[in-house]
C-alpha cells in the first residue's frame, strides 16, 4: 500500500483515514517529510503538529 498525506493536517499515513484527525480525506500527491518528534518544538509548533510522527511539506 502507498503512502497517503491528510488533507487537513498532512500527516503521513497508510491507512485509509488519518490517526490524528481522523479525516478520510488523503492524498497521494504530495512532497518533502518532516518528523516530529517532540509538538512543543519549534517546527512542531510552526508546523501546528500536536502529535509526533511524520508530515508532508508540501500538499497538491
Amino acid at each position: 500500500m502507498s503512502e497517503k498525506a491528510c488533507k487537513i493536517c498532512r500527516r503521513i499515513t497508510e491507512e485509509k483515514e488519518c490517526e490524528v484527525c481522523k479525516n478520510k480525506e488523503l492524498t497521494r500527491n504530495w512532497k518533502g517529510v518532516f518528523i516530529v518528534y517532540d509538538p512543543e518544538s519549534v517546527m512542531g509548533i510552526k508546523a501546528e503538529c500536536t502529535v509526533p510522527g511524520r508530515y508532508a511539506l508540501q500538499i497538491f
